[in-house]
């Protein structure tokens, strides 16, 4: 029924088809229609202090400004992530700007935190109903220059940080110029260290601790993956999450649209966001948990992630093609995996 329904959708342009189909997801919650879908399994886990119903959740970028995510949340996801927003509502890059090479079931997108800024997305929060995780992801406005990026982070972590269970820092999307330099080295330093400051400040001041965590891109090398690491462990980092769309075209060179600017999501990722994680995993030891995301649309995708060393994994491209028996998919899957994990 699905493919029948995206057939359909896949006639319209990609931002077009992005949008109607959340106004469908959002219908659908109102008229009962999602909770039908939704028959996912229970299987909790302890993450960063928080009990996810489920592992399996859907990354940031599909509901920018939290228009729609208790509609989502209604699928079965255990967690929604939402964002990325900034402290000022901006209108991101010109059009055309999503673009689909279905015959990889891949994504290219040059959105540019496209949003309506921070105060939208807090008011959407406040009509909350879904019971799961629900995670805010931060960035800066593409006006604001990189090295003052920390005063941006500051605001929408103050705005949000009362109403998220936990807050992504994003310094990974490849859309906003400059910002994966924030990445590495002091420059990574300076800005989590500010941040984590923030946190225990509002942590005190709320007597509620939100845990953060940080979203990386799949573009490194191992040696500057470790760095990373080492930075997260050395600041407390909560969580990593494990990756964001790749500036590479491997996989994808036949296709017409490959050449588009931006970063690729979607099947062509996956080796390359599951190395990524076990070469975190070799680093951090279990000590902070990894979120793995990036070519997600098979069980044994997913899995994939869990054996090389996620705790939890999104989804967001394989949703797009897969719909959402990718979810019960994914979480019966894992939960299999969990219960009987292969003997080393």
């Amino acid at each position: 029924m699905y493919t029948a329904v995206r057939n359909l959708l896949f006639r319209l342009n990609p931002e077009a088809s992005h949008e109607l189909s959340l106004e469908c997801i959002g219908a659908g919650e109102r008229l009962g229609i999602t909770r039908l879908l939704s028959k996912v399994p229970d299987d909790p886990v302890e993450v960063m202090g928080l009990t996810f119903p489920n592992p399996i959740g859907l990354a940031a970028g599909l509901d920018k400004n939290g228009d729609y995510f208790n509609a989502l949340g209604s699928l079965g996801f255990g967690f929604v992530e939402i964002g990325t927003i900034t402290p000022l509502s901006q209108p991101g890059n010109p059009k055309p700007r999503l673009f689909r090479l279905t015959g990889n079931n891949a994504i290219i997108n040059r959105m540019g935190f496209n949003n309506k800024g921070v105060e939208h997305l807090v008011n959407q929060v406040k009509t909350r109903r879904y019971d799961g995780v629900l995670g805010i992801n931060i960035g800066k406005n593409a006006k604001t220059p990189v090295e003052n990026a920390l005063n941006d982070y500051r605001v929408c972590l103050r705005k949000v940080y009362a109403w998220a269970d936990y807050i992504t820092v994003n310094v990974s999307s490849p859309n906003t110029p400059g910002l994966r330099n924030l990445q590495f080295g002091e420059s990574l330093t300076e800005l989590l260290g500010g941040i984590k400051r923030e946190q225990r400040k509002l942590a005190q001041e709320q007597e509620r601790y939100v845990p953060i965590a940080v979203k990386i891109a799949p573009d490194m090398t191992e040696s500057e993956i470790a760095s990373v690491a080492e930075t997260l462990l050395a600041l407390e980092i909560d969580a990593v999450i494990a990756t964001n769309t790749t500036i590479g075209r491997e996989g994808v060179e036949t296709d017409p649209q490959h050449t588009e600017a931006g970063g690729l999501s979607g099947a062509p990722v996956r080796d390359k966001s599951t190395a990524v994680i076990a070469a975190l995993a070799k680093v951090l030891g279990g000590r902070i948990p990894i979120i793995g995301v990036g070519g997600i649309d098979s069980a044994d995708a997913a899995v994939e992630k869990i054996a090389a060393g996620a705790s939890l994994v999104q989804i967001y491209s394989g949703f797009i093609y897969k719909g959402p028996a990718l979810i019960k998919e994914c979480a019966e899957a894992v939960a299999a995996y969990r219960r009987n994990p292969p003997k080393s």
